[in-house]
């Protein structure tokens, strides 16, 4: 015990930067952690110990600036062997920084989660992130904060879904919980204030990158209207980056929705369910045509008054191709080199995911797709060289990660007749559900 507390009085020193003439910045302690090499493992796992002990101090500026060399550390590395040892301190104090830290130590605390994740990789100890994050990340969503706190929350919550969410209930209740901060319902105990576009930004995003995962046998007819309505009304908003995400939004959902399932003709349904699924098919042709017109127009947007010509033109951009997409079925294929390899994408899925990872990642991205097994495996990438150091992971295990995480795969297509029956006995179910509150109503 008395060596802990003489490592976090050692580590509050080396971090607090408040004194002008301080051995050790924050900035000196990340690059001690960056510039290490392979034979300095021990004063690698040395400087992290160090800043996981100060996230134990009381002072906020203290804890603050190690999450930040913990960010900067598992940014430029994958700290494979500190996780293995630490996983579980690091988890639960990050936890404890978002829910008694400042705004500033809550996005930091984020980040790091969402770092620990992709390090972690698969497993039970990406599950026991997810499960043990929910309940604090949910209930700072609930309070009212700044949009930069609301859309560090919301990748965090996004990225450990996608690693430690297996199962469809996992994701979608993630994916609610995000709906919510843009989009509460009068019953909920979200305190109902209006996003900023900010935040909106933010969240649909996020909610967008885990869509990429959802069968849509999995989502009902009403949740599928709900969405597509809500996401339509973005399309008209004044802010540029909100029209954006919002389409992006919309091309996943046209990317993985089968919504000709719902036509009437294949679902095996009668009576009063099959004319009511019709019913709700019928609205669903007609929001995707009203998304279509709107898709348009923003496709050919003429430049306003003081509009930044490279947001134009993303716009223009996104929504040429969503059109091309909606109306022809070509979805937009992209490449990155990445080590002298080529990672490339061919579906909205895919891209998005993509864009999402780099994001989070920010300067980390190359990296971890060079070292990184489960990101290898998600978007099927093989670097040019082994590199020293990187997890091996199994492949089968991998193998069902990625059939699970594409959901255009052929293991998916295959199982689309199955998915069919049990999404129609969920339909039936969910119609005598609502019969039954009816009738007490």
């Amino acid at each position: 015990m008395g060596k802990r507390n003489s490592n976090r009085k050692n580590a509050a020193a080396m971090l607090d930067s408040d004194d002008t003439d301080s051995v050790s910045s924050s900035s000196s302690v990340r690059s001690d952690l960056v510039s290490v090499g392979v034979g300095a493992e021990v004063e690698k796992d040395s400087l992290l110990d160090q800043c996981l002990d100060a996230l134990f101090e009381k002072r906020g500026s203290t804890r603050e600036k190690a999450l930040e060399s913990i960010i900067e550390a598992f940014s430029q590395n994958l700290q494979h062997e500190f996780v293995e040892k630490k996983f579980a301190t690091l988890l639960h104090q990050c936890l404890n920084s978002i829910k008694k830290g400042s705004g500033k130590e809550t996005i930091s605390a984020s980040q790091a989660i969402g770092l620990l994740a992709l390090t972690t990789g698969l497993g039970n100890n990406a599950r026991e992130i997810l499960e043990e994050s929910i309940p604090t990340i949910s209930q700072a969503l609930r309070s009212r904060a700044e949009s930069s706190k609301v859309a560090a929350l919301v990748d965090c919550l996004a990225v450990i879904t996608f690693i430690g969410g297996e199962e469809p209930e996992e994701t979608e209740r993630s994916m609610q919980i995000m709906w919510q901060v843009v989009h509460p319902k009068s019953s909920t105990n979200v305190v109902a204030t209006k996003a900023s576009p900010a935040v909106i930004v933010a969240t649909v995003s996020a909610w967008s990158f885990l869509l990429t995962t959802i069968n849509s046998w999995s989502l009902s007819l009403k949740d599928w209207q709900e969405s597509i309505s809500y996401l339509s009304t973005l399309l008209d908003k004044d802010d540029r980056a909100v029209r954006i995400a919002a389409g992006e939004a919309l091309a996943v959902i046209f990317d993985v929705g089968d919504f000709e399932s719902y036509s009437g003709e294949k679902n095996g349904s009668s009576g009063d369910t099959e004319n009511a699924i019709k019913e709700g098919y019928i609205h669903l042709k007609g929001l995707k045509g009203k998304v279509l017109n709107q898709v348009r127009d923003l496709a050919s947007e003429a430049g306003g008054k003081g509009a930044a010509k490279k947001d134009l033109n993303n716009q223009r951009n996104l929504f040429r191709d969503l059109l091309d997409f909606l109306e022809d079925g070509y979805s937009p294929e992209s490449s990155t080199k990445i080590g002298g390899e080529t990672l490339t994408t061919s579906s909205w899925s895919e891209l998005i995911q993509l864009n999402f990872l780099k994001h989070f990642l920010r300067g980390g991205f190359v990296k971890h797709m060079l070292e990184n097994g489960f990101l290898h495996d998600v978007f099927g990438f093989t670097p040019k060289k082994k590199i020293l150091g990187s997890e091996d992971y199994s492949m089968d295990k991998l193998n069902e990660k990625r059939l699970y995480k594409s959901p255009n795969s052929a293991l998916a297509k295959a199982r689309t007749q199955y998915m069919n029956k049990q999404r129609m006995m969920l339909q039936d179910r969910k119609a005598g559900h609502f019969a039954v509150a009816a009738e007490e109503e």
